[in-house]
């Protein structure tokens, strides 16, 4: 059970970030689109997670747990530089953005350093459709996670449910915390990746 909280934690952290990211822009959050986000997020999570206990049974242990630390060890590593290229964006910017010309993959990018983008009609509500789009970009860390240890004791659905559930915690407190993180100008998913580098070494050590 220790295993699965920690690893909600860490999918969680990036949820609050996004939700503070929101608040302090002015932007509101539905019941409905916080389901999306939370939904999707889990069912990413679990399922791979699931996945990776299939891949156990034709893979040897020792060699997902090696590629499995290798795996999370560099997410947690870029995770911890994206930090970084967000805080510098928010100084340059003013506002934590950056816009690139690069057609359909344009959103994709701003959305990986700007959790508000995806408010693209700039109606400071974020619909059912704009939070499927920012589910499906943030799951990305979360697929590529589970997919990277479970193949050890972790419960998909356990981990799931309580990723959900601490998937809602953490956008009420972005909604109540959000001015005030942001009012520290420092962009803090750093956390995260550097939270998933330890749970690499403990998931996966021989």
């Amino acid at each position: 059970m220790y295993t699965e909280l920690f690893l909600a934690v860490i999918v969680s952290i990036d949820t609050y970030l996004a939700a503070a990211a929101y608040c302090n822009s002015g932007i509101r959050i539905p019941p409905v689109s916080a389901a999306i986000i939370n939904l999707t997020g889990a069912a990413v999570l679990g399922l791979s997670i699931k996945f990776s206990e299939l891949l156990s049974c034709f893979i040897s242990l020792q060699l997902l747990r090696k590629t499995g630390m290798a795996v999370m060890t560099f997410m947690g590593m870029f995770i911890i530089i994206k930090s970084l290229v967000r805080s510098a964006a928010g100084r340059i910017s003013g506002r934590g953005g950056i816009s690139l010309k690069m057609g359909n993959a344009s959103l994709v990018v701003r959305l990986y350093l700007d959790d508000t983008a995806a408010d693209v009609d700039n109606s400071k509500l974020l619909t059912a459709g704009e939070a499927a789009v920012l589910a499906l970009v943030s799951s990305l860390d979360s697929a590529a996670t589970g997919l990277s240890c479970g193949f050890g004791s972790i419960q998909p659905v356990v981990t799931s449910v309580l990723t959900f559930l601490f998937g809602f915690t953490a956008i009420f407190l972005g909604n109540v915390t959000g001015r005030k993180i942001a009012s520290l100008r420092r962009d803090f998913s750093w956390i995260g990746g550097a939270l998933l580098i330890i749970f690499a070494f403990i998931t996966c050590k021989d």
